[in-house]
């Protein structure tokens, strides 16, 4: 079957963000491979410490990390003593995950390096720009989270 002119015309959206996760990425990675962590552990530490104790469904999208892998990543971190996992009283089948005083301790401590990241990101490109794409990837987010495209 024969592809009709014009029709892979367009920009690789895909792809471009990809590349564009890529090289933002590249910065913060330095940070966290001096810490001793992933970048999964990171996303899941950052969430725990903005919104506080949270059962592992509630990881899972925000984190983007399949349920499968975040049991391994949760008992990871459980074992370098970042989070502790903790039964609901109400129903014992649940579990809460929340940070140790040793994982808000990381978090602290790597965060103004994160910060000064964030900063040299935004001298680069600049603060308004950064705020319109902040916007426009929550719109394109929200716009095509839940639809079927094709």
């Amino acid at each position: 079957m024969s592809v009709r002119p014009g029709v892979l015309s367009r920009r690789n959206l895909p792809l471009l963000l990809l590349q564009a996760r890529e090289h933002v990425i590249a910065h913060f990675r330095p940070i966290l491979k001096d810490a001793g962590l992933t970048e999964q552990q990171w996303r899941i530490l950052r969430l725990l410490f903005e919104q506080g104790p949270l059962e592992p469904r509630q990881i899972v999208e925000p984190c983007r990390i399949s349920s499968p892998s975040l049991a391994g990543v949760l008992a990871r971190l459980e074992q370098m003593k970042l989070v502790r996992r903790s039964r609901i009283d109400a129903d014992l089948r649940r579990v809460r995950v929340s940070l140790t005083p040793r994982g808000r301790k990381l978090v602290d401590r790597l965060a103004p390096r994160i910060e000064a990241v964030y900063q040299d990101i935004e001298a680069r490109i600049g603060l308004d720009f950064c705020e319109r794409f902040y916007g426009t990837l929550d719109h394109l987010i929200e716009s095509v989270r839940h639809v079927r495209l094709t």
